[in-house]
């Protein structure tokens, strides 16, 4: 086989280091003929043992300009979010980095090449970085928006396959130059080892309210103890349920989703009561609350909000609840969903399923949108994946941006086991329905 005009004989069996190193240099120095080559038998898919960088890593970083260090943490970041980024988009660096010269297309089209050959788009490298973190970090513009929908076309097959197994015929078949969508091991997340491979996965993160770890589920979160203080509420583990920075984020979506006196209104988690005392606030002809933890409805009754002439409070699980309600035609203007330890499999079985049911002509429905908050790539992946689910379903989604305040500067997770927001900029939906 000949590389960069050299010819090299790829080794076989367990000591394929010399065909690591050839395939990371050729995707470093956006060779597209002799990365080509190397994929025939080797994967896209191998990383440096001592950077953990994949070829999609390598190609990324060699983007960087000489005068910058190309390494997490060279300038203020966390997970790929650039302090000082504009108005929470990417800003493109194109008179120091050159995105628009011979090179920058190279690049593009080494990286698309990867892609094209199963390259895993969520792979961390040693710094807890995925390709698309860099190319944030890097204000590769181009190349983000590149990773951004692979990681979109990634998990709308997840989704789709929804826990089924692909089956084998024991054959690789070649693509064509159709990119194959390779589908991570999701026994990987956010750093925390339980494979040989690193990755952060979507699909396995408690997405429609990211304030628990990774190992927390419904079942779980039910049976545990909740503290209350006045900033915030831990569970037993001390994962972050709700917290007290949310509130401005609570005031504009109830703003939005109740403008005026006398609406109907569905919420379902109380957790600190935010959103519900802004709702409250607009004096709703009824208001029920979808509540099912122990700990939370006690905090209900002791707050006083079985008292309100208004609130209709049900002690169950929302699975529970929403089918008597549709079948006893109970509907509403407004309604809000905000769950702790449920996955975005909950969220879009929620919207498919039972909003089409609750929500009268005209109304307006909303939600957390905590969809893979800990780093910006993967917010941006699953705003769009969400968007093209719900359009699906039957919404539109309007988008309003909110700042977020430096939750480190001000102390926020002191005490508090997961940060589970990292970036500027919340990205608040309001949907109705389509036409």
């Amino acid at each position: 086989m000949s590389v960069n005009g050299l010819e090299a004989t790829i080794p076989e069996g367990p000591d394929h280091d010399i065909e690591v190193q050839m395939i990371l240099l050729a995707a470093s120095q956006h060779n597209i003929e002799s990365l080509r080559t190397l994929l025939r038998t080797g994967s896209a898919n191998v990383q440096d043992p001592e950077t953990g960088y994949t070829p999609l890593h390598a190609a990324i970083v060699a983007c960087a300009p000489e005068d910058q260090d190309s390494a997490a943490g060279a300038e203020p970041q966390v997970n790929g979010h650039v302090n000082g980024s504009l108005n929470g988009e990417v800003v493109s660096r194109d008179a120091t980095v050159g995105e628009g010269d011979g090179e920058m297309e190279l690049a593009k089209k080494t990286v698309k090449l990867l892609l094209q050959n199963g390259a895993i788009w969520n792979d961390l490298d040693k710094n807890n970085e995925t390709p698309g973190c860099i190319a944030w970090r890097l204000g590769l513009k181009d190349i983000y928006e590149i990773m951004v929908d692979a990681g979109v076309r990634a998990e709308l097959l997840l989704n789709r396959l929804d826990g089924y197994e692909p089956l084998a015929d024991g054959e690789d078949e070649e693509t064509g130059g159709e990119e194959t969508v390779e589908v991570a091991d999701t026994e990987k997340v956010n750093g925390e080892d339980q494979s040989d491979t690193q990755h952060v996965g979507l699909e396995t993160l408690p997405t429609e309210e990211p304030r628990t770890a990774p190992d927390v589920n419904s079942a779980d979160y039910l049976r545990s103890d909740l503290t209350y203080t006045d900033d915030r509420l831990l569970d037993g583990d001390n994962n972050g349920v709700m917290m007290a920075w949310e509130t401005s984020i609570m005031k504009r979506t109830a703003e939005l989703l109740v403008p005026q006196e006398g609406l109907r209104v569905l919420n379902i988690g109380h957790g600190l009561g935010i959103i519900d005392t802004f709702i409250q606030s607009k004096s709703p002809t009824t208001h029920h609350i979808v509540e099912a933890h122990p700990a939370v409805l006690a905090h209900l009754n002791r707050t006083g909000w079985h008292d309100k002439s208004s609130v209709t409070i049900h002690d169950r699980k929302w699975q529970d609840v929403l089918p008597k309600l549709i079948e006893e035609g109970t509907m509403f203007d407004a309604i809000y969903f905000d769950t702790f330890a449920e996955d975005y499999k909950s969220l879009r079985e929620f919207f498919s399923e039972h909003v089409i049911g609750l929500l009268d002509e005209g109304g307006k429905w909303g939600f957390f949108n905590g969809l893979g908050a800990d780093r910006q790539v993967c917010y941006d992946v699953y705003t769009k994946v969400v968007e093209m689910d719900l359009f699906e379903a039957g919404f539109d989604t309007e988008w309003e941006v909110l700042d977020v305040p430096d939750l480190d500067k001000g102390g926020e997770w002191k005490g508090v086991r997961r940060r589970y927001w990292t970036l500027e900029k919340y990205r608040l939906p309001v949907c109705t329905f389509i036409g």
